[in-house]
Order: C-alpha cells, then structure tokens, then sequence
C-alpha cells in the first residue's frame, strides 16, 4: 500500500520554522538556544521539529482537523521548534498540552521574534508606565499588551518600560495623597524622563497609564506638546489598549455661558454627565461655565477608541484654551474633568505654560460625594 504521507519534512519547511522561532525552543517559558551545546557551546543542532496535531492517527492530540488533509501535517503551520525535553513533555502528556495551547505558544514566539527582529531605528519608542492608586484599586498595566498596542508602529526601544509609579498606600481621599503624588511624580520624572529627553535617543515615548484625572492631566504638562507622545487609551470592549477604527459620526461640543465677568471654570462631561449643581456645590454660583461633551450615544466610559479622536481633541482643546484666555485674561481656570486617561494627558499636553492661566484641578471623591481641590498647575498670572 502506498502511504498518503511521509515523515518527511521539507527543506523549505524547515528552513521557515528555523526562521520563524529564531533558532529558539518554542515551548513557553524555555527558550533554549537549539543551534549549540549549552554546555561545551559547540555548534550543534539539538532541535527537533515537534507536531502540534500527531503525525499518526493515535499520536498525542490526533490529527485534529487535518484528518481530511494529512499532507499538512508536515507543513509549518502545524510543527514546532523545541528541544528534546520539551517535545517529549507535550507528547508525555497530551491533556495537559493541547493543540489550542500549543497553537498559542507558537503564535506569541513567532510574533516575539518578528517584532524584535523588525525594529527600524525610526520606529523605536520609550515606553512609559505610570500607575497611581485610584480609590481602592491598585493599578496594573502588562508589558505584553503594551508591545502589542504600539505594534506594528512603533516597538519598544528597550526591553524594559520606564515605572513612574509609586508604591504608597495612601488613598485619594487621605489627606496627604494629592501632595505625596504629586511631589513623587515631579521627582521621578525629573529622574528618568528628563535625563531621556535630552538624551534625544530615541526622542519618542509611548504613554500607558491608569491614575487619577489631575496626575494624569500633571503628567501630561511634563511631558508638554514638544516632545513626541503617543498616549494610549485601556479600552473595554474589546479589552485591550490597541487604538480601534473611528466611530462614525463622532465630534466634540463646546459651550459656555457667554458671561465673562466671574471666574472661568471648564466642565469636561465627557466619560459622564457632569451636572451645574455638582460644581455649584463646590464653587457657588458666580462663575462663568465652559464645558466640554460629546454626543448622548458617546457619552460613556468607552467611547474614546482611536487615534483620531485623540487629534480631534487636542485640536479642539487648543481653540477653547485661546478663547479663554482671552475672556478671562489673568483668573484662574477652575477644571472639572469626567474623561478618558488619554484625554486627562493630552490636556496637559496642550497647556501652554507662558501664555494659560493657573489650572486648579479638581477630582471627584466618592468618599465625600463630591468634588475637591486636587492639585494646581501653573502660577497666578
């Protein structure tokens, strides 16, 4: 009886998964270079190219879906690189390394590799965390989607991000919190970003981060308009921070009081609906209301979902700032801000610290119900 298939593995096909693993095992978490010894680091070839569904029928994890075409079993696709423990580890016990998982495996090596062999000097970004606590949560931000975020426009310059974060247990309600934070940010970003700034290699950064609104809108007026940013936004539906395609029909409304004799204050109702009562708790009545919103089908906490919509505010945020000023030259402007974190950075991005009021920035408390005086930015012109 002729075979319908062979062992045989082609050259070509070799050649590929060789390419496409680095000359690496694939197993997660091993690595292990397959091209030397690791002990005498003579040059060797230890791989062996493993199947994820069984070159025979009753071989761990079966043919799977190619019991129909059985040539592809020998095809790239299909086969792993891997050093002799770790094929037969998946082999020893097919349950607990099924096809799906292997398959993933693949897929996050390959990618791995592609992108840190494709990196283009001009694509090379530092990738900045900044995590506060936000009420009783604790911020995480993972490297891995981070990567996968910027990719395929812009990889990281280094393998590590730079962590402007801080450890306090404070909480945004305790007493102290605002200025601790606010102190630990000024520092530490004199620290590290600073020193890269100058440095002026790569020159660019890429910004993921999850805090409270005013150290994010701080964070953003340290790193100013000047420098090359790209923020990033945590998006919830799909969960990810990959930028999305822009939503159709989309724009920003502007609207005040066209009343300029009190002092300005800014509403951003962006994430959410903030009323006039909740700030006239806080401020009284006699002041002059800018606020900014969407549309009502926007208005939530997930409508900011591509990079467009990011330009589209800055740019209107530019106009609005310039109108204030002159209405209100010289008092400062009260803000108010229910947004996205990418929004809260790329507002300080656009302050114009020469030429804008002093900003004092307020951040709704759900301990006290309502608004308080956070933080301030800028001096009293």
């Amino acid at each position: 009886m002729v075979k319908d298939i062979t062992r045989h593995i082609k050259k070509e096909v070799e050649r590929e998964l060789w390419a496409r693993s680095a000359g690496r095992c694939q197993f997660d978490g091993c690595n292990k270079v397959l091209y030397k010894s690791s002990v005498t680091q003579e040059k060797v070839n230890i791989s062996q190219r493993a199947h994820i569904y069984s070159f025979s029928k009753d071989g761990p994890r079966g043919w799977g879906p190619f019991v129909l075409n059985k040539k592809e079993l020998n095809e790239v696709d299909n086969l792993m690189l891997m050093c002799h423990e770790c094929h037969v580890k998946i082999d020893y016990n097919e349950n607990k390394y099924p096809a799906s998982l292997l398959q993933n495996w693949k897929q996050k090596h390959e990618l791995k590799v592609y992108i840190t062999t494709g990196i283009d000097i001009s694509k090379k970004s530092l990738v900045v965390f900044y995590g506060a606590n936000i009420g009783e949560q604790k911020s995480l931000i993972q490297k891995n989607e981070a990567i996968v975020a910027m990719f395929p426009d812009k990889y990281p310059a280094h393998e590590n991000p730079i962590l402007l974060s801080m450890n306090s247990e404070l909480k945004d309600h305790d007493k102290d919190f605002w200025n601790t934070e606010l102190k630990h940010l000024e520092a530490i970003f004199t620290k590290y970003i600073e020193p890269k700034i100058d440095e002026k290699d790569p020159g660019d950064f890429s910004i993921f981060a999850m805090a409270p609104m005013p150290l994010l809108i701080k964070l953003g007026s340290l790193f100013t308009d000047k420098i090359s940013v790209d923020t990033y936004q945590p998006i919830r539906e799909p969960q990810t921070w990959r930028w999305q395609e822009e939503p159709k029909d989309f724009e920003f409304i502007l609207t005040n009081d066209e009343e300029y004799h009190h002092e300005p204050v800014l509403i951003f109702s962006l994430s959410g609906k903030v009323s006039r009562d909740r700030i006239y708790e806080v401020t009284g009545k006699g002041v002059n209301i800018w606020e900014v919103t969407v549309p009502d089908n926007f208005l939530h906490n997930d409508f900011m979902r591509s990079k467009s919509q990011l330009s589209l505010f800055r740019k209107e945020i530019r106009k609005l700032m310039v109108k204030i000023n002159e209405k209100h030259p010289k008092k400062p402007l009260k803000i108010f801000p229910a947004m996205p974190i990418s929004c809260a950075i790329e507002l300080g991005r656009v302050r114009m610290p020469k030429s804008d009021m002093q900003w004092i920035i307020y951040d709704q408390n759900y301990k006290a119900n309502k608004f308080i005086e956070a933080i301030t930015i800028g001096e009293t012109k």
